[in-house]
C-alpha cells in the first residue's frame, strides 16, 4: 500500500453534510459547521472563498478543500460584501443571518437559496475526523487549497452532482463515499501541482529507493523492521538508505517508523476496544509496556489515559 493511500484510509466521511446552493449574483453564504474538511466547487457561474483577509477565486468546476474548523464564506463578489442570505452550522439547516430559521431559504432536501433555475449552483460537502494519522495529512495542507478544473483526473465530482439530485435510499452513503472519492482525488492532483507544498512523505514514496522502504513500513508496520531489512526490501546499503531517507523526509528510517507506529496506536486506542497490549502487537511493540514508555515519551500520557480522554473503554 502507499503511503497516501494508507494515510487517505484513516480520513473517511460518515454522514457527511453535503447540499447545493442555489442564487443570483450578488450573493453570500457563511459555513460555520466545525468541520476538520470542507469541499467547495461551483457547478455554474464563479464564486470566491474568503477566509479573513484571504481571498480565492473559483470557477466552475474547481475543487476548492478547506482545512479545519473556523468559518468561512463564499460570495459571487468579495467586493460587493453582501449580508450573507444564510450560515450553515452543523444542523445542515440553512439559517438565515441572524440565527432564525428561515423557510423560504430551502428549496428542498439539501437544497439552499432563491429559486432552482439561479444563475450560479454551488456543491459543497463537509465533514469531522479525528486521530493522529488525520492530523499527520491535515497539519500539512494551507486552509484553503484549489485545484483547477484542467489538472482534475477523476470523474466523482459528476457522479457526486448526480447523486444529490437523486433523493433515494442509500443517498448518504453513496455521498459519503463519493465525497471521499472527490477529496482523494482533489489531494492527488493538488500535490502534483509545481506551486504546492506536498508533505515529505507523499514527495519521497515515489523515491524508488524511499518509497520501497515506506511502502514495506505501511504495509506492514508490526515487523521488526530494522536499517538493515528495510535496505535489504530497497535493494540499497544500510548507509544509502539512512542517507537518501532522512535527506528526504528529514528524518532517518527508524525515527519514521516510530512515529507512524505510534500514530497507529493512538488511532486504534481511539476507535477499537483493544487491549494496549493487543495494540502494542499489532503495531510493532513487543508488549504494553514498551509501547506505553513510548507512547507517554511522544503524546506526554499514557495509553490509557489517552484512551480515556477519547472515551474508549478496553475489554477485559
Amino acid at each position: 500500500m502507499d503511503t497516501l493511500s494508507d494515510v487517505l484510509t484513516y480520513i473517511r466521511s460518515s454522514g457527511a453534510l453535503v447540499g447545493r446552493t442555489l442564487a443570483n449574483p450578488p450573493w453570500c453564504a457563511t459555513f460555520a459547521e466545525d468541520a476538520s474538511l470542507s469541499l467547495v466547487t461551483m457547478l455554474r457561474g464563479e464564486a470566491w472563498i474568503v477566509d479573513g483577509e484571504e481571498s480565492h477565486q473559483l470557477f466552475a468546476h474547481d475543487i476548492a478543500i478547506v482545512v479545519g474548523p473556523a468559518p468561512f464564506d463564499v460570495t459571487s463578489d468579495p467586493a460587493a460584501n453582501p449580508i450573507p442570505m444564510y450560515v450553515q452550522t452543523q444542523t445542515g439547516v440553512c439559517f438565515a443571518e441572524g440565527g432564525a430559521q428561515s423557510e423560504n431559504i430551502a428549496l428542498g432536501a439539501r437544497t439552499c437559496g432563491v429559486q432552482l433555475d439561479a444563475d450560479d449552483a454551488m456543491l459543497t460537502g463537509s465533514f469531522t475526523v479525528t486521530g493522529r494519522i488525520a492530523d499527520r495529512l491535515l497539519n500539512t495542507l494551507p486552509r484553503v487549497l484549489v485545484v483547477p478544473r484542467a489538472v482534475q483526473r477523476t470523474a466523482a465530482l459528476q457522479l457526486m452532482e448526480a447523486e444529490i439530485l437523486r433523493e433515494e435510499p442509500g443517498q448518504q452513503a453513496i455521498l459519503d463515499r463519493l465525497l471521499d472519492l472527490v477529496l482523494a482525488g482533489a489531494l492527488r492532483d493538488w500535490f502534483a501541482l509545481p506551486e504546492a507544498k506536498a508533505p515529505g512523505w507523499y514527495r519521497a514514496s515515489s523515491d524508488p529507493i524511499v518509497g520501497t522502504a515506506l511502502t514495506a513500513m505501511h504495509e506492514a508496520p508490526h515487523r521488526g523492521w530494522t536499517v538493515e531489512t528495510l535496505a535489504r526490501q530497497a535493494l540499497v546499503s544500510r548507509a544509502t538508505l539512512a542517507r537518501r531517507f532522512t535527506d528526504l523526509l528529514g528524518e532517518p528510517p527508524m525515527s519514521y517508523l516510530n512515529g507512524w507506529r505510534l500514530c497507529l496506536a493512538a488511532d486504534l486506542l481511539e476507535r477499537t476496544d483493544a487491549t494496549v497490549e493487543s495494540v502494542a502487537h499489532e503495531v510493532g511493540y513487543s508488549s504494553g509496556y514498551s509501547l506505553s514508555t513510548a507512547f507517554h515519551r511522544e503524546y506526554g500520557v499514557r495509553p490509557s489515559q489517552h484512551r480515556q480522554a477519547t472515551g474508549k473503554q478496553a475489554t477485559r
